[in-house]
């Protein structure tokens, strides 16, 4: 039954379509920034790690000399997403930092704050009313406040920021900064990092740069007087999913048009999980889905000078259909990596990326009575940029288990006058959305399904060997 993917983060995750993580060869760290003072400054690829607590705000100004981004002393002290006007006020706590190698203008151009005009470009952390993150363009000045200069904005995109420079990065999840919703009355999360360990329920052992969510909870039952109320017994779950996540970026310069050269974002990350569905699932034709626990993160990686805003979404699930008559006991453990995401190339356009080395060991498997069940332990998830989303993707690792005639088995042994199986497998769904062009490519005419994934495998049963 369920692998609960909390891993869709989440991702989203499955099985299979492109081999090769985009975020491979991070450039973040001292050793890369090293290698990358040997290449022509034109050609060096822009860092790509973590932002500190108090990364500065970006800005550029499109067409004028020495356009492309730099860190700037100026800040969004608040901003209305209705009226999309914002205050950006000066900041004595940023330093004063030096544009991107590639870039034209001199370092002294960002040594001291300078007035917003119109045109300028804003790429902002999280700041009051944008707790998404802001990148925008000004549109209007519209006069001097108590807090800074107002002003009037609109939605920008990414490459009026990056322009022809190049970066490349995977970067770990703090598992400290998800908020979670725990939906149910048995959830239980746990996570650690370096410095600050918190260890997982009934003494389990989390590892380093982990997220883990515990849940126990009872199945649907049929309702008195329902015409299945009358064979309908009782079933549980109970399992947990462990996740070491990671946010995969690539911005290949500027290509024709206008548009990239290439660009990528993505979810990826090692992930294990255990569970076990014990009893009779109620007869349903429709799939009870049950949420019980939402979690929300919003990374910042630092791109060079940019701070690009990363938004994580993520609903965990429990989800069950059957006959109300099969009985069945499942236990196993299921790990692996994934990756799933987006990618650009000028021809072929946004494409979806997907991938997973999924692999179970059935622990204890048995079946009683003729019937069918089926139950997943899974996870929706989102990813997106400064509050947009544009990947959205449902991974649902199952258990499925079917008898015919008169049946009672076990893993070692059954009688019967028919047969039983159990297979795990796992279904993987999703959506590229339009909001992918904030990278600056070339519009959407519609969303881009991520393809229906399906894989199965047997567990065991009264024909496996």
């Amino acid at each position: 039954m369920p692998a609960l993917a909390t891993t869709a983060l989440l991702l989203a995750v499955g099985c299979s379509s492109s081999p090769s993580r985009p975020g491979a060869g991070a450039t973040a760290g001292p050793r890369a920034e090293a290698a990358a003072a040997t290449a022509p400054a034109a050609e060096r690829p822009l860092a790509v790690a973590a932002a500190p607590e108090d990364t500065a705000t970006a800005t550029a100004r499109p067409g004028a000399t020495g356009a492309q981004a730099q860190r700037t002393k100026l800040s969004v002290s608040s901003y209305d997403s209705r009226t999309r006007r914002a205050v950006i006020s000066p900041d004595g706590s940023a330093d004063t930092l030096s544009p991107s190698p590639s870039t034209s203008a001199s370092p002294s151009a960002s040594q001291s704050p300078r007035r917003t005009a119109v045109g300028d470009v804003i790429a902002s952390a999280p700041a009051p009313g944008a707790p998404h993150g802001l990148l925008a363009e000004v549109t209007k000045v519209i006069g001097e406040t108590a807090e800074g200069t107002e002003v009037q904005t609109e939605p920008a995109q990414l490459n009026a920021l990056l322009g022809d420079d190049t970066a490349k990065g995977s970067v770990p999840v703090d598992p400290a900064a998800f908020a979670v919703d725990e939906l149910l009355p048995d959830v239980d999360v746990s996570w650690s990092k370096t410095g600050d360990v918190r260890v997982g329920p009934q003494g389990a052992t989390v590892p380093l740069g982990s997220l883990r969510l515990d849940v126990r909870g009872d199945l649907p039952t049929a309702q008195a007087g329902t015409a299945s109320a009358a064979t309908s017994a009782s079933a549980s779950v109970s399992g947990f999913v462990q996740i070491a996540p990671r946010v995969d970026f690539r911005y290949g310069g500027e290509g024709a048009a206008a548009a990239p050269a290439s660009a990528y974002l993505g979810v990826s990350g090692d992930w294990s999980s255990g569970w076990a569905l014990t009893g009779r699932a109620d007869a349903s034709a429709t799939p009870a889905r049950i949420p019980f626990a939402t979690l929300h993160a919003d990374p910042v990686l630092q791109v060079g000078p940019v701070p690009v805003v990363v938004n994580l979404d993520l609903t965990c699930y429990l989800q069950v259909s059957g006959d109300g008559r099969i009985t069945v006991d499942v236990e196993q453990r299921v790990k692996g990596g994934f990756t799933a995401g987006g990618t650009f190339g000028p021809a072929q356009g946004w494409t979806p990326v997907s991938s997973s080395d999924m692999t179970s060991t059935p622990v204890r498997t048995s079946v009683t009575t003729a019937g069918s069940v089926k139950a997943a332990l899974g996870a929706e998830a989102s990813v997106g940029l400064y509050g947009t989303v544009g990947v959205v993707a449902d991974l649902a690792p199952y258990v499925r288990g079917e008898a015919t005639g008169t049946v009672t088995g076990t893993d070692d042994r059954f009688e019967a006058d028919g047969s039983w199986a159990v297979y795990g497998g796992v279904d993987l769904t999703g959506t590229l959305r339009l909001h992918l062009t904030i990278f600056g490519t070339p519009v959407f005419r519609r969303d881009i399904p991520l393809g229906a994934l399906h894989r199965e495998w047997p567990l065991a049963g009264s024909d496996t060997p």
